[in-house]
């Protein structure tokens, strides 16, 4: 098997000391059955980035994370990059200009989606109808918009093929940011609409037992956040379609920031992955590298090692390097940054050799702070395989100074 068990923990490739830490507290804390982690591993809030924590009965909301379905969808289109190689620079601006990066931002155009009428926003209603009024709200003012962070829209070149992918990476923005947080209250023992007082990094997963009342209404309101995602990935990848003019014949599409109820060694079990792709045998998956990496769709394979990840696998290269490393500290008054290793210089030196046309990003989006793609795969080989390598010709993401609340 090329996992190691640590003080029962299944890591995968090079292990992270803190996040090792970090999945040891969370196989001590409630019913579990098994604690993972996958090879693109670091530190995260509770749970780490990459870990996958099965439990017996319960659901995490801090495992989970503030992201609640964040994801990643990949359609390969009917154009070759030849098509729109000479125009690539305005397709760009164009992508920048039509659809909304950033933190808080709403969308210019009004989208109206069918999971407006779920029943499942009757949860909402529990805490008052005020608060269902004001998250409904605003999840239809940013349906369709990407936030900040590692989040993107790119334009992919199949080398083996060339032809054109687009592929893009967000969740459930400020609607699943305070569903998180209000079901984090209520797991702490607050009321759902107090002030968090935010999570420290090491503190315990906070965990709710599923048949629990509370748990029920976690439960919905997650997949309908993770429904809210979709729709989301879904509008940004229709709206890439229209400016580029073209069809798609083929697509992927993931949440790695999720709770499943799946069925393992003849048992049903709660499977949460933060940072981690479902990966069952025959299932695809997007998994993206950084902006100077390439990106791939994967399958998963029939074995004894995947059954033994709980099929599960990476979500993508894994940091190496957290963002205040990279990008610096940030004066929020003076808008300035002190102290990054990695200049603006250096990342766009870097993107420019491997022929990507960028909008956006900061120093701690470069490539330098991100593992090989190659490297985690070859960790997981006995688990999955690349069906198709995607090369960035074009990445489009927020500025380089977006405040970002999202923790992961």
């Amino acid at each position: 098997m090329a996992y190691q068990n640590i003080d029962g923990v299944r890591v995968w490739g090079k292990p992270d000391e803190g996040a090792v830490a970090q999945a040891k507290m969370c196989a001590k804390t409630g019913n579990v059955v098994q604690s993972l982690l996958m090879a693109d591993h670091h530190k995260g809030y509770s749970q780490p980035i990459g870990g996958v924590v099965v439990y017996d009965g319960q659901i995490s909301p801090s495992g989970v994370g503030y992201d609640i379905g964040c994801g990643n969808k990949a359609v390969r289109t009917n154009l070759y990059v030849r098509d729109i190689r000479q125009g690539l620079g305005k397709i760009m601006d164009e992508i920048a200009r039509n659809i909304s990066f950033g933190i808080g931002r709403v969308n210019n155009d009004r989208v109206d989606h069918e999971l407006f009428d779920d029943p499942d926003w009757d949860v909402y209603r529990a805490f008052g109808q005020q608060e269902h009024d004001k998250l409904k709200a605003l999840a239809r003012n940013q349906l369709g918009t990407v936030g900040s962070g590692n989040h993107y829209v790119d334009l992919f070149e199949e080398p083996e093929t060339g032809r054109l992918w687009i592929g893009n990476h967000f969740g459930s923005r400020g609607f699943g940011h305070k569903t998180a947080s209000g079901f984090m209250n209520l797991a702490a023992g607050r009321r759902f609409a107090d002030k968090a007082p935010g999570e420290s990094m090491d503190q315990p997963p906070l965990l709710l037992d599923l048949n629990s009342e509370v748990g029920d209404m976690y439960y919905r309101a997650m997949k309908l956040a993770g429904r809210y995602a979709y729709a989301g990935r879904d509008y940004v990848i229709r709206e890439v379609l229209s400016i580029l003019g073209a069809e798609a014949d083929f697509e992927v599409h993931n949440h790695h920031n999720y709770a499943w109820k799946e069925t393992h060694n003849g048992k049903e079990v709660v499977v949460v992955r933060k940072g981690a792709t479902p990966s069952a045998p025959g299932q695809l998956g997007f998994i993206g590298g950084s902006m100077g990496d390439i990106s791939v769709i994967v399958r998963g394979k029939d074995t004894e090692e995947n059954m033994d990840a709980y099929y599960s696998t990476v979500h993508g290269a894994g940091r190496i390097m957290s963002r205040t490393q990279a990008a610096g500290k940030m004066n929020w008054k003076t808008r300035t940054r002190s102290g990054g290793q990695i200049t603006p210089k250096q990342m766009m030196d870097a993107v420019r050799e491997f022929g990507v046309e960028l909008r956006g990003a900061g120093t701690d989006e470069s490539p330098f702070v991100y593992r090989k793609l190659q490297e985690v795969l070859d960790a997981h080989s006995d688990t999955l395989e690349v069906l198709n390598v995607l090369k960035p010709i074009g990445v489009c993401m927020a500025g380089a100074d977006e405040f970002d609340p999202y923790k992961d």
